[in-house]
C-alpha cells in the first residue's frame, strides 16, 4: 500500500500524463445541461463542450460532487493509500471544499488532510503537481502538507476572455463586475485574487491584453527561482500555441506546459479564454 494518495478535483485539468506518471486521483466537478448531467471530463470533453456553449439556447450550470458521492470516492483511494491529500478549487468559487469537509467528517478512521487551493484551472494543479512529487519521493505526510499550503501563495493565474457575459450569468464575476458596462468593448484580463475573479486591466483587444498579461507576468517573476509554467485555454488553441511561444521566448521557464480549461470552468469564462498558470520556489 502507497502511503500518500493526491487527490485533486476536475477543474485542475492537470495533463492525463502528469496525472497518471503522478498516480493523483480526479474526483470529477458536475455540469447540468438541458436536463442531463454530465461528469467534467469523463462524460463530456473540452472541445465538445465549448461548441455547443456557443449555439446553446439554455446556459449550463455547475455543482461540486455531493457529500456522499465525495465519501464513497475517498473510501476507494483509501483502499490503496492509508493518507490522503485533497487539493481543492477556491471556496470563492465552488462548495466543492465544503462537500470535501463533510465527507471527511463522515470518514473518522482515515488520516484526510484538505487544502483550499484559493485558485483553480492549473493554479489549482500546480500545486497538486508540488504535492504529489514530493509523495512520489517518499517525503512524510505532514511535510507533502506542509509543501501543498507553502505553494498556494506562490501559485498565480491570469487570463483574458473574449467577454463578461459567462461569468456573469455564472455568478463567479468578482470585483470584474465593475467593467459590465463596457462589456462588448474590452477584452477584460482577469485574475485569481485571494480566491476570487478580479479585474486587472480592461484592454480594447485581445493583443493589447496578452501583452499586458505578459509584462505582469514579467514583473511577477522578476527574481523567482524554478518558474513553472502553463498556458490554458478554452477553444483557443491556436492562441494558446502563440502564447506558449511567447512565453517561452521570453520567460524560458523550468517547466512549460499546456492546458485545457475544464467545462466547469469554461461555463463561466467562456469560449476564447487563455491565460496562463505559473509557480515558483
Amino acid at each position: 500500500m502507497s502511503d500518500i494518495a493526491i487527490v485533486v478535483d476536475r477543474t485542475a485539468y492537470i495533463p492525463k500524463e502528469l496525472i497518471n506518471k503522478y498516480k493523483i486521483h480526479v474526483i470529477p466537478q458536475i455540469l447540468h445541461w438541458k436536463q442531463k448531467v454530465f461528469l467534467d471530463g469523463v462524460d463530456i470533453k473540452p472541445v465538445d463542450f465549448y461548441q455547443r456553449l456557443q449555439v446553446t439556447s439554455e446556459f449550463p450550470s455547475t455543482s461540486q460532487p455531493s457529500t456522499g458521492e465525495f465519501a464513497d470516492f475517498l473510501k476507494e483511494v483509501n483502499k490503496k493509500a492509508d493518507s490522503i491529500l485533497v487539493i481543492l478549487i477556491s471556496d470563492k468559487l465552488s462548495d466543492t471544499l465544503d462537500s470535501a469537509y463533510s465527507a471527511r467528517d463522515m470518514l473518522p478512521d482515515i488520516q484526510i488532510e484538505i487544502v483550499d487551493s484559493m485558485s483553480t484551472s492549473m493554479g489549482l494543479g500546480w500545486i497538486t503537481l508540488a504535492a504529489a512529487k514530493a509523495a512520489g519521493q517518499g517525503k512524510p505526510f505532514e511535510e507533502v502538507v506542509k509543501l501543498a499550503k507553502s505553494c498556494v501563495p506562490k501559485s498565480r493565474l491570469i487570463f483574458v476572455v473574449d467577454t463578461l457575459e459567462y461569468l456573469h450569468k455564472g455568478g463567479r464575476i468578482g470585483g470584474a463586475k465593475r467593467l459590465m458596462g463596457s462589456l462588448l468593448s474590452v477584452k477584460p484580463l482577469l485574475h485569481i485574487q485571494d480566491g476570487r475573479i478580479e479585474p486587472l486591466a480592461s484592454p480594447r483587444t485581445k493583443q493589447k491584453a496578452t501583452d499586458q498579461m505578459l509584462d505582469i507576468i514579467g514583473d511577477e517573476i522578476k527574481r523567482k527561482n524554478n518558474v513553472r509554467m502553463a498556458i490554458v485555454n478554452a477553444l483557443a488553441q491556436n492562441e494558446a500555441l502563440h502564447l506558449m511561444e511567447m512565453i517561452q521566448h521570453r520567460f524560458n521557464p523550468v517547466e512549460l506546459l499546456q492546458a485545457d480549461i475544464s467545462p466547469v470552468i469554461g461555463t463561466h469564462v467562456g469560449p476564447g479564454a487563455v491565460g496562463v498558470a505559473w509557480i515558483h520556489d
